[in-house]
């Protein structure tokens, strides 16, 4: 244990916290639909936990329509643990991580069954349920029920190496549990809730990566990297690996009636569940047409015909960066039966906006509806 971690925590930055930080959060806090509260003034758990998982990934900006929508959608736990899967993923559409979106699924049947539709609100069981770490149980219990955890997310790692000057990588295990163990001994244990979200709330809007606003921050003068002048130094991290790129080529296979032929994805993969147009990643020395008539002829046992070229399509995921090759293409021979048999359908284009999609498969799908509107434009 880095001791001097703690040794760095004095009275004056517990004071500082539980005071002038809070005040500061009660004054300028961000409205946000996850925060409102019932008559007896608590928040509801289910929306409190829809919110966490949705942020876990995801920017406040983007993640609010998409909770507006989904608890249009859900209102309570019952009516997702009811949803079909393929429902619960179109919701989730273009918010990105999947997983996400198939583990609240799960877990939501979990609560249903285990729970009585009640969220669990003690460390154990919370944590017991799938996609739910240490961050979004303390995050859940401390909002919804007053539970004294510590949250350790970006915006508090970065808040926490500033106010103490952490040169440790924050990238490592060994520093984010000693950061978890200083966050632990910051908490304001009569007001958990409020103390996670205000010091988070200061990492999104005043310490923030670049460019942080110091003289407007309420824990100034207990910041050590403000008083050296340098705040930016903090986090340190260790520099990323070039991001990797692929070139995918898919095939829009089309029949004689103009439907499109799509399939799902597995489950158990990233983006497990979602429909795709069928195809792969491209070998060294193969061309992008080549490749599509392979990938479809391995994955579908049909012979194509690859003809023109419909769309090229550059998308960034978390880890790595695809070029999305896109051909129209006829079957010449053979039945379409997937290799792995993963469901595969025949859909109008009008229609492929019932299904989920992954975002760059979204992009053709919009050039393709664009094409069949305005067939002159191409």
């Amino acid at each position: 244990m880095n001791d001097g971690y703690i040794e760095r925590l004095g009275e004056r930055h517990r004071a500082a916290f539980h005071g002038p930080l809070a005040d500061w959060f009660k004054a300028v806090q961000r409205p946000m639909p996850w925060r409102e509260t019932g008559p007896d003034g608590r928040r509801n758990p289910y929306r409190v936990w829809l919110s966490e998982i949705m942020l876990q990934q995801t920017r406040v900006d983007q993640a609010r329509p998409y909770f507006e929508r989904f608890i249009n959608t859900f209102p309570t736990v019952e009516t997702l643990a009811a949803a079909d899967l393929d429902e619960v993923l179109k919701a989730w559409e273009g918010l990105g991580y999947y997983s996400r979106a198939r583990n609240l699924h799960r877990a939501a049947q979990q609560i249903v069954e285990t729970f009585d539709g009640q969220m669990p609100d003690t460390e154990e069981a919370i944590r017991s349920l799938p996609g739910v770490g240490p961050y979004t149980a303390a995050a859940v219990l401390s909002l919804a029920y007053g539970v004294p955890l510590a949250v350790l997310d970006g915006n508090v790692i970065r808040v926490l190496t500033r106010v103490f000057t952490i040169e440790d990588d924050v990238t490592s295990g060994r520093t984010r549990r000693h950061l978890q163990v200083l966050a632990d001994a910051l908490l304001d244990p009569d007001h958990p809730g409020r103390f996670n979200e205000s010091v988070m709330e200061l990492g999104a809007t005043v310490c923030t990566p670049s460019a942080p606003s110091c003289p407007s921050c309420p824990v100034n003068d207990v910041c050590a990297a403000f008083a050296e002048g340098e705040p930016t130094r903090y986090p340190v991290a260790k520099k990323k690996k070039p991001v990797p790129h692929h070139d995918v080529a898919v095939g829009v296979v089309t029949d004689e009636a103009g439907r499109v032929l799509v399939q799902q994805r597995p489950t158990d993969v990233m983006l497990g569940g979602l429909w795709e147009f069928p195809g792969g990643k491209v070998e060294p020395d193969e061309s992008f047409a080549e490749a599509c008539r392979r990938e479809l002829k391995e994955e579908l046992g049909v012979e194509v015909e690859v003809g023109e070229s419909l769309d090229r399509i550059d998308h960034a995921y978390s880890h790595f960066k695809i070029t999305l090759h896109a051909f129209r293409c006829r079957i010449v021979s053979g039945t379409p039966v997937h290799h792995a048999a993963q469901p595969i359908r025949w859909v109008t284009v009008e229609d492929l906006g019932d299904l989920a999609f992954p975002r760059a498969s979204r992009h053709l799908i919009d050039t393709l509806i664009a094409r069949e509107q305005n067939p002159t434009l191409f």
